[in-house]
């Protein structure tokens, strides 16, 4: 029988919020307790969630918190490393619930409790992070019992920047950055990405900081890392400690194939699906500054159709609550690289635009038509189109330079294939 505690993270304090009960996987379902939706200051886990004394469905219990695990060959390894079925979500995630992406924990009475804490890093377990392969990156996961999403090999690790100093956090201690890997298929991806942030920074776009980890002095491709601060954890004066260490409080935050109720397997979208207008509406609806959001989605939109980026699908957008759960705003932009310059990737967006998704079809015709049917004003959202279209290559190559002078010398070359292909 299953009977895993869901509880949050409201101000630095979890608090238990509802219970997923079954029999296996299958017919597992999440319900919250009455004495959470008695709170006078309860707040819905998910919009797809909604506070009622039900117990939600097989199905959308399983895209919330399946959603919360990692995907492709870091979940295939994962479940191969504690004797599970790749399928059996809920095995999984009584695992590595501890630490999830925004402010949940799965707690299973049965597991072992393993004490929060957080355990240097050595210089041989990050180089080895960064070869290729996420069985690595899995074995890590393992250990410290934490649950990212997405299907590269990454980690949640804890980044001392008064010493530059990594640790793997253990039990329920919160992480600092996500670390990725490099990898061997698609040339210099990890400066791609970098290259991408920088220059979406330049353009007035919101992204989390990011840096490369250098892991040798070479800079060989396979010896490099990618480390984006969590914008789902905040540090101030009144952060506890561990070791020293100041305990980052967790935000809570979910991605828009959760919020939409939409499985991770149909992330992206499909002839009519209108994934882009179905976020429009979410912000319309549900953001602190529903103006603002409604604009800043728009930019990213049109970034990643700018730069090339056609794996934007619905779990690398996300919405970030409030640290008390009483508001919710769009997070900032993350995951955005240049896939079109490598031969091997797709060349259709994972959103539509007018109905399109062939990258090279669409036109400023179509996102000008697209604006309409999302409901955002033309006049507003164009001359946003307009000024990221005649601003996109100069701040390319501003960043480029910027990335050279830290070394990174295929930089420019990077920029120069993402500008060729727009």
């Amino acid at each position: 029988m299953i009977d895993l505690s869901v509880q949050i993270e409201i101000g630095g304090s979890f608090v238990e919020v509802g219970s997923i009960t079954g029999t296996s996987y299958q017919d597992a379902v999440f319900s919250y307790s009455y004495e959470y939706l008695d709170n006078p200051h309860r707040q819905p886990i998910s919009l797809a969630l909604p506070l009622e004394r039900i117990n939600f469905d097989a199905r959308s219990t399983k895209i919330f918190f399946d959603g919360l695990l990692p995907e492709g060959f870091t979940r295939e390894s994962v479940a191969k490393a504690i004797k599970a079925d790749s399928n059996d979500y809920i095995t999984i995630l009584s695992e590595l619930g501890g630490e999830c992406l925004g402010a949940i924990k799965i707690f299973n009475s049965l597991n072992r409790k393993v004490r929060p804490n957080y355990k240097p890093l050595s210089v041989s377990a990050i180089k080895a992070l960064a070869k290729e392969g996420a069985t690595n990156a899995a074995s890590l996961v393992v250990e410290s019992h934490l649950s990212l999403t997405g299907a590269s090999g990454k980690v949640g690790l804890y980044y001392d920047e008064k010493t530059g100093r990594w640790f793997l956090p253990a039990g329920e201690a919160p992480s600092t950055y996500i670390v990725k890997q490099s990898h061997i298929r698609y040339a210099d991806i990890v400066v791609n990405e970098q290259l991408c942030l920088l220059t979406a920074k330049k353009l007035g776009i919101n992204v989390p900081e990011s840096f490369i980890i250098e892991t040798d002095p070479d800079l060989n491709e396979g010896d490099v890392l990618f480390a984006t601060r969590r914008y789902d954890r905040t540090i101030d004066k009144n952060s506890r400690t561990i070791k020293g260490l100041p305990v980052p409080y967790r935000l809570h935050q979910e991605d828009f194939s959760q919020a939409l109720g939409i499985p991770a397997n149909q992330k992206y979208e499909e002839s009519g699906g209108e994934y882009l207008k179905k976020m429009i509406e979410i912000l319309r609806s549900f953001s602190a500054n529903p103006i603002d959001d409604q604009m800043a989605l728009w930019k990213i939109c049109v970034f990643n159709y700018l730069v090339g980026n056609t794996d934007n699908h619905l779990k690398n957008l996300s919405l970030l609550y409030s640290k008390d759960l009483s508001s919710v705003r769009l997070a900032p932009a993350y995951d955005i690289i240049s896939t079109k310059i490598y031969n091997n990737s797709s060349k259709d967006m994972s959103l539509g635009i007018n109905g399109k998704y062939r990258i090279t079809k669409i036109t400023r015709d179509d996102f000008k038509l697209e604006s309409k049917h999302s409901g955002l004003g033309s006049k507003l959202a164009m001359s946003v189109f307009d000024y990221l279209k005649e601003q996109f290559v100069p701040a390319l190559m501003v960043s480029a330079e910027e990335l050279a002078g830290q070394g990174f010398k295929q930089a420019p070359v990077l920029a120069e294939k993402i500008a060729k292909a727009y």
